[in-house]
């Protein structure tokens, strides 16, 4: 059986002190945030699994139809040996790639989570056997340097994830990206596309309330890790489409005039009666957009492949 490696590239105490500095600067800040990696601690990534089954919800179906259908045609594009995944978590949608890249010889996960790494990467060798998998413990967004692995290499960034940057922060990430690649390699970028203002909020804004929780979670997450005393009922759930920028906020909208204490960061935090807390955005792109994004870090979109309502795109460029 290839090897299983594990690799850490964040310190033992890198998520208990990023925490510790968002949640600082976050609750100071005019107006207030949180940032929506907070959301996943284990309750919060069940959650989201819930999400991505809820009717609302089309993203992962649509991603998940792309590539079924083009898994092919993407490994065929690439003829990658190393498999890079950015957020990779339980690996679940990869295995479509993983079954048409042929010739691969390396799989990279790249997570924060190690539970979540060491149990897919264990999953993946025992069904592959002669896949060999170097899982790295990383925070993708702070700079990355990958193993020495067989080229062509493919990076794949699926989900949608890269919605949840801001376009300065989108610029920088490219940029990292670009930096990791060299000629003949290749990115897979999955973007949600504009739509109907009706369905982007439905999907954050779920009938059965999943949406809703999740989003609470992070004041979940903050009373258990710092000692806050945040009560996450004091608090509603709020998504609206912005159609300057063309995403989605979510934000928690404070019930009442209330303070709230973080002993941990000896801070005091007032919230006025329907202040809103923002947690996160997921923006919404266009064929055009894209387009000009990677070719401003010096990547050349060579395909663009939607699935069958054009909901969702995943799109390919290569470094030449």
């Amino acid at each position: 059986m290839s090897p299983f490696l594990l690799t850490r590239t964040l310190p033992e105490d890198a998520t208990e002190a990023a925490l510790r500095a968002d949640v600082l600067k976050g609750l100071t800040h005019t107006p207030k945030t949180l940032p929506p990696k907070w959301f996943y601690d284990a309750h919060g990534s069940e959650l989201f699994e819930q999400i991505t089954e809820l009717p609302e919800y089309y993203p992962t179906r649509a991603e998940r139809e792309i590539l079924v259908a083009r898994s092919g045609e993407i490994a065929a594009a690439t003829g990658a040996r190393t498999l890079v995944e950015l957020g990779s978590g339980s690996s679940e949608k990869t295995r479509y790639l993983l079954d048409a890249l042929t010739g691969l010889h390396t799989y990279v996960p790249v997570d924060v989570s190690e539970s979540a790494l060491t149990q897919a990467g264990h999953a993946l060798i025992a069904q592959r056997p002669e896949l060999s998998v170097h899982a790295l413990i990383a925070d993708f967004t702070g700079g990355l340097s990958l193993p020495g692995t067989p080229g062509p290499r493919l990076v794949a960034f699926l989900g949608g994830t890269i919605g949840n940057l801001l376009p300065v922060e989108r610029a920088a990430f490219l940029s990292s990206v670009r930096s990791l690649l060299s000629p003949g390699d290749a990115l897979l970028l999955g973007t949600d596309l504009v739509k109907d203002e009706n369905v982007l909020v439905r999907a954050y804004d779920d009938a059965a309330g999943v949406t809703a929780a999740f989003n609470k979670n992070v004041l979940t997450v903050v009373n258990r890790e710092l000692g806050a005393d945040f009560d996450p009922g004091a608090f509603d759930h709020v998504a609206l489409w912005d159609a300057e920028n063309e995403w989605i906020e979510m934000r928690l909208r404070s019930r009442t005039e209330q303070t709230v204490k973080v002993p941990a960061l000896d801070l005091a935090v007032d919230f006025a009666a329907d202040e809103e807390l923002h947690t996160e955005i997921s923006a919404k792109f266009r064929k055009e957009g894209v387009r000009d994004e990677l070719a401003a870090v010096g990547l050349e979109l060579a395909h663009w492949w939607t699935d069958g309502e054009g909901r969702f795109a995943l799109s390919l460029s290569v470094v030449r």
